[in-house]
């Protein structure tokens, strides 16, 4: 999916109408009744030759308290703060209302790229709200009906060009992972540089610090910082030296699960930071030190480990914590335990309000994107693996002996290897880690991700068929019998 497509506008214009046709699927439920989809909902879209997200808001409501259509408003606001792009949909039946031109002027603030459709269309009942529709600022309007499928051309037509541009900063943004290498490749990491700088994604709780941080690495106020959760909406990169390293940082919305509603106005801001990490080579996960390796931080820990990149754990706030050795020690335990996947992986204690411990930072990451990198010739592995099975054989499921005869690296960024062995389906997990661990601690990976694959070896013995299809000449005698001697 190269782009997000939120569908925002008054309650019934239609909304929900557009998506389950978007989407091919009745997804969406549908009334005459105005206020019928309350929560976000996501769909993979097609139009044409297209492949984007969809996601269908609730009306605009003008209202901005915690009542049930605040929290809607809310809501929708954030589907637009997220999106790539926003398709404003007025009711051409009902004209342009004066809600539609605060909206309007919502959408021009919070989002770069809105594309205006005039809903229902249909006749010439329409004409006069389409010459209205310019008026609210935001280009010529789509005349458009979601019910009967007209104007989904001319959406078409608006959309390529700003997809065709997405596509080209994913492309340009996105890190080289599961690099191949060979047995010529140099034993070293790819040296970041101002045209591939090193990609590095900051993320966490809301109010753990992560805007803060990033403020007092760049040197400049920069991001909206403040005592409030939930200040930053989205993923924001800036780019900067840090240690004399080209880097691009990526500050993301906070993650977090609590009520239902609440769960639901975070949804995108998640899945945002998400989009973040498929985008880092390096994850920074920034914990607050007072509430620690919550469900949120585990999760995202794990997915960037799953996603192959390699992991830093910072505990932001240690400027105020007061009994720092035992503190630290309880992290560390917990660490382990609850991350045993990351096992070694840095964990960095700082404080982004007075830029203590930054250095360390730096140079935790610097290392981790070393190891990410790490290089490891095949006659060094052959050794190690000859040194691993005799020191523990694999087990031998239903009287089948596994063996083990050759092993290489196949990749890079994370680190991949593949060991040629019979039976690799009956390979208990347990050996495979036992193999992983040694890896991490014989190499010196630490906490980077560590990919092993098992292939069959097939059969190597040339004269297996020869064997069986031609009889022996000792079984020739015995078959003859002694009359034959």
């Amino acid at each position: 999916m190269s782009f997000t497509l939120a569908i925002v506008g008054r309650p019934n214009v239609g909304k929900s109408t557009l998506f389950n046709r978007l989407v091919g699927k009745k997804l969406a439920l549908v009334d005459d009744q105005p206020g019928v989809t309350r929560d976000l909902r996501e769909g993979e879209a097609r139009l044409a030759d297209l492949r984007f997200t969809v996601i269908d808001s609730a009306g605009l409501e003008d209202a901005t308290d915690d009542s049930l259509q605040g929290r809607m408003r809310r809501l929708t606001e954030r589907a637009v703060e997220m999106a790539d792009v926003c398709l404003f949909m007025i009711d051409a039946r009902a004209g342009v209302l004066p809600a539609d031109e605060v909206f309007a002027d919502i959408l021009r603030k919070k989002n770069a790229n809105v594309i205006l459709a005039a809903n229902k269309g249909e006749g010439k009942a329409a004409d006069a709200t389409i010459l209205e529709a310019y008026a609210l600022g935001l280009g010529e309007p789509i005349r458009m009906s979601a019910e009967h499928g007209e104007g989904l051309g001319e959406l078409l037509d608006e959309l390529r060009p700003l997809a065709d541009a997405f596509e080209e900063r994913a492309a340009a943004d996105a890190p080289d992972v599961d690099v191949d290498v060979g047995e010529d490749d140099e034993d070293a990491p790819r040296i970041p540089t101002r045209a591939k700088p090193l990609q590095i994604a900051v993320v966490g709780r809301p109010n753990a610090g992560k805007s803060t941080l990033i403020n007092q690495i760049i040197g400049e106020e920069r991001l909206l910082t403040g005592p409030e959760a939930g200040i930053t909406r989205d993923a924001i990169s800036v780019q900067q030296d840090w240690g004399g390293v080209p880097m691009r940082i990526f500050d993301t919305a906070g993650m977090r699960k609590k009520a239902k509603v609440q769960e639901k106005l975070e949804k995108l801001s998640v899945s945002d930071g998400l989009r973040a990490v498929k985008f880092a080579e390096v994850v920074v996960v920034l914990l607050d030190v007072e509430i620690p390796f919550e469900q949120q931080d585990l999760r995202i820990a794990d997915l960037a480990e799953r996603e192959g990149r390699a992991v830093v754990v910072a505990v932001n706030k240690w400027d105020v914590e007061g009994e720092k050795q035992s503190k630290l020690k309880e992290l560390r335990e917990s660490f382990e335990r609850l991350l045993p996947q990351l096992r070694g992986a840095p964990l960095v204690t700082v404080s982004a309000k007075t830029g203590k411990g930054l250095d360390r930072l730096q140079q935790a990451i610097m290392r981790a994107h070393e190891v990410w990198n790490r290089r490891i010739s095949t006659a060094q592995l052959n050794r190690w693996l000859t040194g691993m099975l005799e020191q523990h054989p694999p087990p031998a499921p239903g009287g089948k002996r596994i063996r083990m005869r050759y092993m290489t690296q196949v990749k890079t960024r994370p680190p991949a290897f593949v060991v040629m062995t019979s039976h690799p389906d009956q390979m208990p997990e347990s050996y495979k880690r036992y193999l992983i661990n040694g890896l991490r601690v014989d190499f010196d990976m630490p906490g980077t991700p560590i990919r092993l694959y098992l292939r069959d070896q097939g059969d190597k013995n040339p004269y297996k068929d020869k064997k069986s299809s031609q009889p022996s000449r000792l079984s020739k005698h015995l078959k003859k019998g002694p009359s034959a001697r």
